[in-house]
């Protein structure tokens, strides 16, 4: 085995975790062999239109979601938690949210929790990282050696033992040579099509990247319904959430995903996670 960071601080833990994300079965597994209900647009809260979600991170992460998805534009320099645009909705600094993130993560030692940001306005990296720093969860995340293959991940329990059990990918804009934590998605992930309406809402096919190959990517399933209002304005469907995050639909799409690729999704994106099946169908999905 090579010797690397993980390992070493894994000599240094001694044994490794006993439970990990609230199953003991899961401690051996790879994170890339783990599937994920992830919450879709996690810090924006409430009950108006550009709201994906009921309930705050924390309560989120009580439930059982382990990987949170968030929006960042750029606001009087730094990254602001926005959705769109700041007008529509601002949700507070990076660092904030990023904070309870960590607060939680204090608190319960045997979970993994993976984030990805968005960084639709190109904004300096290194913001990114003081807002880690700020928040003090830059203790907390994996940086990996070198490209990981699906192969390669370390398992969960590997991770917990380390303490280093934050993963953080970025959709657009990273730069791992200047802040080597915040992981490119598109070399880890494809995803299927995003902001899915009733028309495309149960298929698997590749949108992002791209047309790349799915064999050494993990992948994200887009199953979060919308309303289009007129032509290219879509807005969350909050009054079908029970059908849409009921363990049927979701394994009808995920079904079409092991047809096309041998295997679950690795994160199943939900809005309103709080409604539904959601970590029903998260130990489902893992053979639970």
């Amino acid at each position: 085995m090579r010797c690397t960071a993980l390992s070493a601080a894994l000599f240094a833990a001694g044994s490794l975790a006993a439970n990990c994300n609230g199953r003991a079965e899961l401690c051996d597994r790879k994170y890339s062999e783990v599937s994920f209900i992830g919450s879709h647009n996690a810090p924006f809260v409430g009950f108006g239109p550009a709201d994906n979600q009921f309930v705050s991170v924390t309560e989120q992460l009580d439930l059982g979601v382990r990987f949170l998805t968030g929006q960042t534009q750029e606001k009087r320099g730094n990254p602001q938690m926005c959705h769109t645009s700041c007008f529509l909705e601002d949700a507070g600094p990076l660092k904030d949210y990023l904070g309870e993130v960590k607060s939680w993560i204090d608190g319960h030692e045997n979970e993994v929790v993976t984030l990805l940001i968005t960084n639709g306005d190109a904004i300096d990296i290194n913001k990114f990282a003081d807002a880690f720093k700020s928040s003090g969860l830059d203790r907390y995340v994996f940086t990996p050696d070198r490209k990981l293959g699906l192969k390669d991940w370390p398992t969960l329990g590997e991770l917990i033992s380390s303490g280093k059990r934050v993963i953080v990918f970025m959709d657009y804009n990273m730069d791992t040579s200047k802040v080597p934590y915040i992981l490119d998605e598109f070399a880890y992930y494809f995803e299927t099509p995003f902001s899915p309406t009733e028309d495309n809402f149960v298929q698997c096919d590749i949108d992002r990247p791209g047309q790349v190959s799915a064999d050494d990517r993990m992948f994200l399933a887009n199953h979060n319904l919308n309303i289009e209002i007129f032509k290219g304005l879509l807005i969350p469907d909050p009054l079908h959430a029970r059908d849409t995050n009921s363990i049927e639909s979701i394994s009808e799409q995920t079904e079409i995903c092991k047809k096309n690729y041998g295997r679950n999704p690795n994160v199943v994106l939900l809005d309103f996670v709080n409604v539904g099946d959601t970590i029903k169908t998260q130990d489902h999905l893992n053979g639970f």
